[in-house]
């Protein structure tokens, strides 16, 4: 604790809470001497709905609208989280799942994403957390069906923090069947793009579309003026004002920074 004081008395005001949270969490590793400590908890989760994955395709075939089906399964699946601050209940969870096909998207740009996917060259799919990456498997599969061609890259943490995804999560439930998995490089919560690794800063350069879930990258990546779509759904009031929505709710929106620069030109 007195770690955590002496460099929270000390850090950076720009800095975003996922970064912070990063730093945290590794002081955590070192003083519990653990360097993954939610290692089962993503691995309980992982295993959990990657079993229910054949009944979610099998809805998601017989939909109208598959792709948009496929884009909420995304979403939804990002409930899963385990910050005590959202204190997210498994049956909470189930709840969610079992009623999604009457869940609205609050805001739903996915007719352009299903646009820009089907032109894109390189696309980078910025995963989440554990248990949600079953979901972000079924959405890659619509991708691929969508513009076979397109290159994806699966971005995960570069170290444990949390139950974000790492690289192991996502061998595991099979996200090599569709993309190319890449670790960013850093332990922070979100894409910190200036902690992360030179490899990934020049695939995430090139990518012609960005896919990221959930809040922590919101934080990290709402200002870049960079064609990204973030699938999430607004746990906090913080995000939930600075989107311009409710608590709770399912958002697929493509970039507001690049969207405005894109009408300039």
């Amino acid at each position: 604790m007195r770690e955590v004081f002496i460099y929270l008395s000390k850090m950076d005001f720009e800095a975003t809470t996922p970064e912070i949270i990063g730093e945290i969490f590794s002081m955590i590793k070192k003083h519990t001497n653990n360097p993954d400590p939610y290692k089962e908890t993503r691995n309980y989760y992982n295993t959990l709905f990657l079993k229910l994955l054949p009944e979610f395709e099998r809805k998601i075939k017989q939909a109208g609208n598959s792709f948009q089906l496929a884009v909420r399964y995304a979403i939804v699946g990002n409930i899963i989280d385990f910050n005590p601050i959202h204190n997210t209940l498994l049956e909470d969870i189930f709840n969610c799942f079992g009623k999604i096909e009457q869940l609205e998207l609050a805001i739903d740009d996915s007719k352009a994403l299903m646009e820009d996917i089907s032109n894109a060259k390189i696309l980078l799919y910025l995963g989440d957390n554990c248990g949600e990456i079953c979901m972000d498997k079924i959405l890659l599969k619509k991708i691929k069906e969508l513009n076979p061609n397109v290159k994806i890259l699966f971005g995960v943490r570069g170290k444990p923090v949390v139950n974000d995804s790492i690289a192991i999560d996502a061998y595991a439930v099979g996200i090599d069947e569709y993309a190319e998995v890449i670790d960013n490089g850093d332990g922070s919560l979100g894409t910190v793009l200036k902690r992360t690794s030179p490899e990934f800063k020049g695939v995430y350069k090139k990518a012609d579309v960005v896919i990221a879930k959930g809040q922590a990258n919101y934080e990290c990546l709402s200002e870049e003026n960079k064609n990204i779509y973030f699938l999430l759904m607004t746990k906090c009031d913080v995000i939930a004002n600075d989107i311009d929505v409710e608590e709770k709710k399912m958002i697929c929106m493509k970039n507001k920074v690049y969207r405005s620069n894109a009408s300039i030109i």
